[in-house]
């Protein structure tokens, strides 16, 4: 599985007096497994960008690639993309409609027509690698708590086994705990599936733990593009266009200029700590 995204650009209400250039010119590549981030300020062209991805929108100019299938040609049938290219919107549990979560995780799959069994056997494995107890599965998806209602989203996604997932903002309004579990089930999900998996998240630190490679957008266009530790050492860059480095990486900084051999670009609490304690060791010969 890839995507190859060329030269494209996309403009709201074109040829009106609201006109908006919401991307321009983008161009990137992704490769099999690889799981990336997309991080830009409100309004920077994430949502519109990946929105492309699966046909929701189609760009003004350029063409987009899903495995070699150039899906920008007139006559590509965009229902079969949609099962390969699975994409969870922002607050994805208030598209929730079913009478019970059974019925909302088996939606996609009983519109490919699947037997029961089948149908079954998705929408079981979807509960279990989101974490939902099958015993909810007769439940209201309206009896159960944000966070559950959340995974269930996302396990309706997972039915249809998509060979690419994208999250937009998928641990937007839940409480710490509620945040790390959505991440720690996403980050098993790329695991099991060995998928291209897309994360949008403002935050930096969630950025800069799971991804492989990130994308920085701006004002509709990429900024830059690379691995965690090329971007975020890029620290005058990200802050002139509103963003930061996560605040773990900033903490080492302060301490590097302060004597203490660490790298500037940590990016995780588990490497500082290591860093720290193997300085710390050093000080006083333990």
């Amino acid at each position: 599985m890839s995507i190859k995204v060329e030269n494209v650009s996309y403009i709201y209400n074109e040829g009106t007096p609201f006109e908006t250039h919401a991307l321009k010119n983008i161009n990137f590549s992704i490769n099999d497994k690889e799981f990336v981030g997309i991080i830009g300020h409100t309004g920077s062209g994430k949502s519109t960008l990946i929105q492309q991805l699966n046909g929701l929108l189609k760009p003004t100019s350029g063409d987009i690639y899903i495995n070699g299938k150039k899906i920008t040609d007139k006559n590509i049938n965009l229902r079969d993309i949609r099962k390969e290219v699975g994409l969870v919107f922002q607050y994805p549990e208030y598209q929730l409609f079913e009478e019970t979560i059974f019925k909302d995780i088996a939606f996609g799959p009983t519109n490919l027509n699947l037997d029961q069994e089948d149908i079954k056997e998705r929408v079981y494995e979807a509960m279990d690698i989101v974490g939902l107890s099958r015993d909810l599965e007769d439940k209201s998806p309206f009896e159960v708590s944000g966070g559950q209602r959340r995974r269930i989203a996302i396990a309706g996604v997972l039915s249809m086994r998509p060979k690419v997932l994208i999250l937009d903002e998928p641990t937007a309004g839940l409480d710490p705990r509620g945040r790390d579990e959505i991440l720690m089930r996403i980050k098993k999900i790329h695991e099991k599936y060995t998928m291209i998996t897309i994360l949008v998240s403002h935050s930096m630190e969630d950025i800069a733990k799971y991804a492989d490679k990130i994308i920085v957008m701006n004002n509709g266009e990429i900024a830059v593009s690379g691995t965690p530790r090329e971007i975020f050492r890029q620290v005058d860059l990200l802050e002139s266009i509103g963003l930061g480095i996560p605040q773990i990486t900033y903490l080492a900084r302060q301490l590097k200029n302060k004597g203490i051999e660490i790298p500037e670009d940590v990016l995780t609490v588990e490497e500082a700590k290591e860093y720290i304690a193997r300085y710390l060791r050093g000080v006083h010969n333990v």
